[in-house]
């Protein structure tokens, strides 16, 4: 009789069982989440090749109770139950505690879904920066062949903030709608390679209202940015990564990226990163644009971005106004609208980085969860990062 092999032990299933058609599903998604490159064409995205320092427990932190919406849950309780892989806090710019689950290695990298809709619109900030990316500039400025879509008369703002009048729906379990069809476009489902994600974008039609009205979360508008940044720089999206962010920010461990059938990087959903790169991100968003001394986008972009600006009118308008009910998205960010000026970014199965300005506080965290929407259960870990901002 042959005994489990140490992958099946770890994981509870053979790696042969992990596919294309399931990667994305409980209880594959525990170790495809950590291994997309295997799954998916992807790119690399070097770092400086600094040393990391060492993991760092959070120790008697994890058995403290938060008041949630349940009542009272110890930290631990709320990682279990919420299919946490990894946890990384900084406080004041220190690494104060990292957790991981069984499953996950110290160092090991993760994919961090929409929050590269985040990333991507970093890059954007600081081509603005440098005087060759306009947000208030015609996205057939840069894209000519965009004219026949929905975005043909539409600005890189609307692109930027979400509120493209797109004709599209975030159907994440339909197998027949067009979002599936934009998945094998990006290479994540099986059948694709027939379509790349720029011809598919491309064949977006609009809605009759006009644009900037509502805030509409529709993925294919941040790959658009993806690619808005590449016309406008004339770099690939992994050397404009590289150069502009993950060197200068000084990121410990290399990134990657997933690509379509023509090289076009998924800068909707794409990239995996550490959770400690991860939480450097969200530290250097609070220290205004600048890590170690350098600055590495603009601070009026970072202000605007995480303060003040954004429409609460297009907000409140959107599907999403339960999550922050003060709040506002501007640049692929989210402006919580709390007391704290937290903000945060968000990827579907459970991806956070969450920045409290008030507490100095970064926390990053990356998961498993088995759909990839729980707003009931977004709404509680909400609280849990404000709860744990103020323990820590």
């Amino acid at each position: 009789m042959t005994g489990k092999t140490a992958f099946e032990t770890r994981y509870g299933f053979a790696r042969s069982a992990v596919q294309l058609s399931n990667w994305r599903e409980n209880p594959f998604n525990r170790w495809s989440f950590q291994n997309a490159g295997e799954l998916v064409p992807s790119a690399p995205v070097a770092a400086s090749g600094g040393t990391e320092p060492p993991r760092q427990e959070l120790g008697s932190l994890l058995g403290e109770k938060v008041s949630l919406a349940n009542g009272l849950e110890t930290v631990a309780a709320f990682l279990a139950r919420s299919d946490t892989d990894a946890l990384t806090i900084m406080k004041a710019g220190t690494i104060i505690g990292d957790w991981f689950a069984p499953h996950m290695d110290f160092g090991g990298r993760h994919i961090i879904f929409s929050i590269s809709k985040s990333f991507t619109a970093i890059l954007a900030g600081i081509l603005e920066g440098e005087g060759i990316f306009d947000p208030e500039a015609p996205v057939v400025s840069y894209i000519p062949e965009a004219k026949g879509s929905a975005y043909g008369d539409a600005s890189v703002r609307h692109v930027l903030d979400m509120s493209v009048s797109l004709d599209f729906e975030e159907a994440y379990l339909d197998p027949e709608s067009a979002f599936a069809r934009y998945r094998r476009a990006t290479l994540w489902n099986p059948g694709g390679g027939t379509e790349s994600l720029r011809e598919f974008i491309l064949t977006l039609q609009r809605l009759a209202e006009p644009h900037g009205q509502t805030f509409r979360y529709r993925s294919p508008n941040s790959d658009l940015l993806g690619m808005l940044v590449e016309r406008a720089s004339g770099q690939r999206l992994t050397d404009l990564l590289r150069e502009k962010l993950w060197l200068p920010l000084g990121a410990a461990s290399e990134a990657s990226i997933t690509v379509d059938m023509e090289g076009t990087a998924r800068t909707a959903g794409g990239i995996s990163v550490t959770p400690r790169d991860l939480a450097r991100v969200g530290e250097m968003m609070r220290q205004g644009g600048t890590a170690n001394g350098r600055r590495i986008v603009p601070e009026a972009w970072v202000r605007d971005t995480v303060e003040t600006g954004g429409s609460s009118e297009a907000w409140q308008r959107g599907t999403m106004a339960f999550l922050f009910p003060q709040g506002r998205y501007r640049n692929k960010w989210y402006q919580t609208g709390a007391q704290s000026g937290a903000f945060c970014g968000i990827g579907i199965h459970g991806q956070w980085v969450y920045v409290n300005p008030k507490t100095e506080v970064v926390i990053a965290k990356m998961s498993s969860q088995p759909v990839p929407v729980d707003d009931p259960l977004d709404v509680v870990a909400v609280a849990f990062f404000e709860a744990l901002s103020r323990m820590v």
